[in-house]
């Protein structure tokens, strides 16, 4: 595949993203059991897609990568709101614009609420893509033994959202968004990348290599920070190493006219489609 040509974000493609996605937030699901054994931990597949409840009010509670291959079987739809109904949670299922329109109408007549979107963007990756160096930022790997200060970073970042762009559909507490990170941190193939100006963390990022795509877990600039290429430099480090590790594909999830979807199409991403959030409210 040439650099040069564009992403066609056909079936193929956006059922091979759609899948890395169920896989991340799957194997999020098992390292949050792991993590809480006392919580009851769902994973369910359903049109091809999985849904996960991994904990109150976690940014793993959702519904993805859904009807590529059709529409929802009813009986396992049913099974999916009673799992999340007996916990009392919302049912979020995140729909891209290539799957069958079909799985919008069955849960529209269920009572599910379009609440936003978010946009999914791509890049071709060729072998021994360069990290550019930002001056004044340096960026280092993070072992998997020595994550706190990378997660003190993330959740901190996260917790005071960057307010640029469409505002985001989803609010969370800080300790539903560190259980988060740390369970998707447990993923295989993930990969912590620290920024730091003048010797302080300034920054954080998540890279998850899976099948030849490279996942951009989500990147976190401390307030005081911002507006000083943190998150081009996180970007670059993570799609250098991409490469090394022979990925042909790079994604990024962004609010709609986000600084973080600026910063990825300064890079060369460009936007392949949106998933369009729908949302049936917990009972009562």
């Amino acid at each position: 595949m040439s650099s040069e040509t564009g992403l066609f974000a056909g079936t193929e493609l956006v059922s091979r993203i759609e899948g890395a996605e169920r896989t991340l937030i799957e194997e999020g699901a098992r390292a949050a059991a792991a993590r809480e054994p006392r919580e009851r931990v769902v994973t369910l597949p359903i049109g091809g897609g999985s849904a996960v409840w991994a904990g109150p009010d976690s940014p793993l509670d959702k519904v993805v990568g859904v009807g590529m291959d059709g529409g929802l079987d009813e009986n396992d739809l049913v099974a999916v709101e009673q799992a999340f109904a007996e916990r009392r949670s919302p049912v979020q299922f995140e729909v891209s614009t290539v799957a069958d329109p079909a799985v919008v109408t069955q849960l529209t007549r269920r009572g599910y609420v379009l609440s936003g979107f978010e946009n999914v963007l791509g890049l071709r990756l060729a072998p021994g893509r360069p990290a550019h160096a930002a001056t004044g930022i340096d960026i280092e790997a993070v072992p998997p033994s020595d994550l706190d200060i990378w997660m003190t970073v993330v959740v901190d970042g996260f917790a005071t959202p960057d307010t640029r762009g469409v505002a985001s559909h989803e609010e969370f507490p800080r300790e539903a968004i560190e259980s988060a990170e740390r369970d998707m941190a447990a993923t295989s193939g993930f990969l912590a990348s620290l920024a730091r100006i003048d010797g302080a963390p300034a920054g954080g990022a998540g890279l998850r290599l899976s099948d030849g795509i490279a996942q951009l877990c989500g990147a976190a600039t401390l307030p005081r920070f911002r507006r000083r290429g943190v998150q081009g430099a996180l970007l670059s480090a993570r799609l250098a190493l991409a490469s090394e590790a022979g990925c042909d594909l790079a994604v990024v999830t962004t609010q709609p006219g986000s600084t973080s979807q600026h910063n990825a199409q300064r890079t060369g991403f460009q936007l392949l489609y949106a998933r369009a959030i729908l949302v049936r409210p917990a009972p009562d």
